[in-house]
């Protein structure tokens, strides 16, 4: 299964994407990190644009393929990174998920957003006027929206877990 998370930065995604890979024994991408990665290449002549997602697509597919369960943290903001996921969860012969992550308290947001450290070495993260003016699609395909100003990582986590267990029993 390909379980895609998705939502601005600072709601909550690498949190819960993160324990629900550990906790499915799933394998982990994290566009953040893939896009990290080829700046530090010094391969490319320009802005990242969609390498981070193709590379990590490519990934995903690779692991399905061979049976693993994906799990896949990135803002994926547009139709056009969506419609890459479920093309990769297609061509593999998988179920995917599809999470959005939100946070409608705007004060709790921002406080996220103007208060993470980065965790990636060399990466930049987005201030809360990045974020605010991010080019940031609605998303209605998505299988699931979670709220963090509303429910705990822990409950997330939980119901998500059931979620996919229940889509992958026989």
């Amino acid at each position: 299964m390909l379980i895609v998370f998705g939502g601005l930065p600072g709601t909550g995604k690498t949190t819960l994407s993160r324990a629900l890979a550990d906790r499915l024994r799933a394998v982990y991408l994290r566009i953040d990190e893939a896009e990290q990665a080829l700046r530090e290449s010094g391969e490319l002549s320009g802005e990242v644009q969609a390498a981070g997602y193709l590379a990590s697509m490519a990934l995903a597919r690779s692991n399905l393929e061979i049976g693993h369960t994906v799990v896949a943290d990135c803002v994926n903001p547009v139709p056009e990174s969506r419609d890459g996921w479920a093309a990769v969860a297609r061509a593999a012969g998988a179920g995917m998920l599809q999470v959005e992550i939100i946070c409608s308290d705007t004060a709790e947001h921002r406080r996220r957003v103007e208060g993470r450290a980065a965790d990636i070495a060399g990466h930049r993260q987005p201030d809360w006027a990045a974020v605010q003016t991010r080019d940031y699609r609605p998303w209605p395909e998505a299988d699931v929206v979670i709220d963090t100003a509303r429910l705990t990582p822990e409950a997330a986590i939980a119901g998500l877990e059931r979620l996919v267990l229940q889509d992958t029993a026989p």
